[in-house]
C-alpha cells in the first residue's frame, strides 16, 4: 500500500503557486503572465518621457500650420480686388443658423443631432453655397449678364455643379422636386 500511495501523491497536480525550486525556475501564479528572460521591465522611464515630446511636437506642428495658414490667407486677401474682398468679408460674416440645420436635421433623419454636428453640417453647406454661387457669377459672366444673380443663373450653376460631381443630395433623387423654383 505504501508505494500506492506514492504512485497517487506524484501524479497527482501541484497547487500552482510562484515558487523557486533546486534550478531557480519561477513558476507562476495562475492568471499571470510570465516576461521572457532578458527583457526589458513595463515601467521604463523612458516612455513617460516620449509622450509629453510627442505632444509638444504635435502642438508646435499644429501652431506652425496655423501661422502659415493665417500668412497664406494674408498674401491671398492682399491679391483680391476690392469686389473679391467684399465678397469674401460677407462670406467669412455670414453663417447658416444652427438651429435651422438642425431642424432639417431631424425632418431628415427623425433623429436629434447636438450642437458639433449641426456646426459641421453648417459648415459643409456653406461651403455648397459658396460653390454654387461661384459658379452662377461664372454663369452670369459667360451670358453678360449684369446686376444680382438670379433663378436662372443659379439652376445653370446646379446643373453645372451636379454634372462635374456626379449625383447631388439623396442617395434617391427626388422626382418632382425643382431646386430653385421659379
Amino acid at each position: 500500500m505504501d508505494s500506492g500511495d506514492d504512485e497517487t501523491v506524484a501524479t497527482q497536480p501541484l497547487p500552482v503557486t510562484a515558487a523557486v525550486t533546486s534550478t531557480d525556475t519561477i513558476i507562476p501564479q495562475l492568471g499571470t503572465t510570465v516576461k521572457p528572460v532578458g527583457a526589458p521591465d513595463e515601467d521604463v522611464e523612458g516612455e513617460d518621457e516620449l509622450l509629453p515630446a510627442m505632444a509638444d511636437d504635435d502642438y508646435s506642428a499644429q501652431l506652425s500650420w496655423q501661422s502659415e495658414s493665417k500668412d497664406n490667407l494674408k498674401v491671398l486677401m492682399d491679391n483680391f480686388s476690392p469686389a473679391q474682398y467684399e465678397r469674401f468679408e460677407a462670406y467669412r460674416r455670414h453663417a447658416l443658423p444652427k438651429q435651422a440645420i438642425r431642424k432639417v436635421i431631424q425632418q431628415t433623419t427623425g433623429q436629434q443631432v447636438s450642437q458639433p454636428v449641426a456646426q459641421i453640417v453648417a459648415g459643409v453647406g456653406k461651403v455648397f453655397v459658396g460653390e454654387i454661387v461661384e459658379k452662377a457669377r461664372q454663369v452670369q459672366s459667360r451670358r453678360n449678364d449684369s446686376g444680382p444673380l438670379t433663378p436662372d443663373h443659379l439652376r445653370e450653376a446646379y446643373r453645372m455643379y451636379q454634372a462635374e460631381t456626379g449625383r447631388v443630395g439623396s442617395a434617391r433623387p427626388m422626382r418632382g422636386k425643382r431646386l430653385f423654383v421659379r
